[in-house]
């Protein structure tokens, strides 16, 4: 399994979100590049980027700052927060991203999903993130009726290969993964599946490891 330390930029800064919520965003790290580097030398070869900003403006804000993490190290980077088209995934890839990250677009544009991964096979993963099963999009400010199991579903359907999974009321809380819901979505698809949202000890590593899921 693949652990993927996760940086979340808002305002040019690295924040903490509870559960979302953009008025709860506080400040854990100084600088991007700092923290990258420390998670390189604790032994990651992997690091998780959102650009806050950019998925509530439905465009990159804050790619500068992705770069500079792939300028400064040796880690792979994948990136999600505001990519809406194919402009904007090249513009990542052609850089020296090696995972682009489609969220709200998914939902709203699986024709574009599609395309993509046609065009770029699995440096195209699909982040799913759900409130009460419920697929939510926009920087998680608009709520849909379509459940997580079947956007995933279609998503294998149209060849992605990783997905990302974050249960909303556990991201920023601290209180451990949503076992179960990440049970039930390993068991639905055959996509590789990245367990995010409310890890916070080495037990709940183990029990993520223990559903055989890839990170």
């Amino acid at each position: 399994m693949i652990i993927f330390p996760a940086i979340d930029i808002k305002d040019g800064t690295c924040v903490r979100l509870v559960k979302g919520d953009y008025a709860t965003a506080h400040k854990v790290a100084e600088n991007a590049v700092e923290t990258a580097k420390s998670f390189q030398n604790a032994g990651a070869s992997w690091i998780h980027m959102v650009d806050l900003d950019g998925a509530k403006d439905a465009k990159p804000v804050n790619s500068s700052l992705v770069f500079d993490v792939l300028a400064n190290t040796d880690l792979k980077v994948e990136i999600g927060g505001g990519i809406r088209n194919m402009e904007t995934i090249a513009f990542y890839l052609e850089q020296g991203v090696s995972r682009v990250i489609l969220g709200s677009v998914a939902l709203r544009n699986p024709q574009l999903v599609k395309e993509a991964v046609a065009e770029y096979g699995d440096k195209i993963a699909v982040g799913i993130d759900a409130l009460h099963g419920k697929v939510a999009a926009e920087g998680w400010i608009e709520q849909s009726e379509v459940d997580y199991i079947t956007l995933a579903k279609e998503m294998e359907a149209v060849g992605v290969k990783t997905i990302i999974f974050t249960d909303i009321s556990r991201d920023g809380t601290l209180t451990g993964p949503n076992l179960e819901m990440l049970d039930q979505l390993n068991r639905a698809v055959s996509c590789n599946i990245i367990a995010s949202g409310g890890v916070s000890n080495l037990d709940d590593i183990y029990q993520l490891k223990a559903l055989n899921l890839y990170g």
